[in-house]
Parts: C-alpha cells; structure tokens; sequence
C-alpha cells in the first residue's frame, strides 16, 4: 500500500487515492456515467438544447424509423444505457461510449456546420478510449 501527502494539509493519504492512475480511472469513470445519462435524460428533458433533432443528419434520419424526435429518443435511451455500462463495466462500457461518440462525430461531419463540436467530441472519444485502457489497468 502506497502513501503520498495531500499537498494542502500535509496529511498521508492511503491506498486507492494515493495511486494517480486509480485517480485518473475514477475521475474519468465518474465523467463517462454521468455526462451520458444526463445527455440522454435531456433528449426527453430539453433543458441543454430545445432542438436535439437540429444534429440528426438526415441521412441517418432516413433510415432510422420514425420522426427526427424519435430518433432522438432512441439515442437518448442509448446513451443512458452507455452511462450505466460505464458505472458497472467501465472496461466494456468505455468501448461502447468510444464507439457512440465516433458514430456522434459522423453524423456531425455529414451534417456539416458542427465541426467545432465534432471535434470535441473527438476529445471526448480519445478520452474514453483512455478510460477503457485504465480499467483494464486497474483491474475493473
């Protein structure tokens, strides 16, 4: 078991909290459960955006069943389902956010008009494959 000190107190910190790789996987975790369930509740909330459909690239929209609103549905129930992957399965679950997000920068770039937000997500992607790699590290 490992110590350090907390820089601000001074005071020894054990085990877990002191590895900056278990650290780093928590925080990531935390980020990864949260960010897309509450993107995915706001599909149905509208608090974020009021016109989710607005990033539906209708190429995407044509063959997905429904209206444009349904479809948003649908990638909120999933994204939903992504965060709590990422809760029980950080190992899968990451992979699986990974990939929705590649599919989320896709539909962005044939949308067009979006690249700024494609590109974050391209962050947001490279960090999740991140967390995937630190689960497998950390033994979750």
């Amino acid at each position: 078991m490992s110590t350090t000190a907390i820089p601000s107190t001074g005071r020894p910190v054990s085990g877990a909290l002191a590895d900056p790789v278990r650290q780093a996987f928590l925080l990531l975790r935390i980020g990864f459960t949260v960010a897309p369930i509450l993107f995915g509740i706001d599909k149905y909330a509208h608090v974020l955006t009021d016109n989710w459909t607005r990033y539906l690239a209708g190429t995407f929209n044509d063959i997905i069943p429904g209206s444009a609103a349904d479809a948003m549905h649908m990638v909120g129930g999933i994204e939903i389902l992504a965060g709590l992957i990422v809760a029980v399965r950080p190992r899968i679950g990451a992979y699986v956010v990974a990939a929705w997000l590649a599919g989320i920068i896709v539909n962005l770039l044939i949308v067009g008009g979006y690249g700024d937000i494609a590109l974050r997500d391209f962050g947001l992607m490279l960090a999740a494959l991140t967390l995937g790699r630190l689960a497998a590290a950390v033994g979750d």
